[in-house]
């Protein structure tokens, strides 16, 4: 997991973050400040993911970010 790109832009991608998991709460946003691996946890606890799927998910999302750079 590229950590960096999380807590890189983490000001700018909260919005993304939020639309794509709204079961997240603006507590999870203000604790994770970027820590992609608390995120990760938090999909756990929200969603009822095994720790590999939100893992997975974050991935994912880091993908996109990556390709809308470009």
């Amino acid at each position: 997991m590229n950590k960096d790109i999380i807590a890189g832009n983490w000001k700018k991608i909260q919005g993304k973050i939020q639309a794509q998991w709204g079961d997240l709460t603006d507590d999870d946003f203000k604790v994770a400040a970027g820590n992609a691996e608390y995120l990760t946890g938090r999909l756990q606890a929200r969603y009822g993911w095994d720790r590999d799927r939100a893992e997975r998910e974050v991935r994912e999302f880091e993908r996109t970010l990556d390709m809308n750079k470009h």
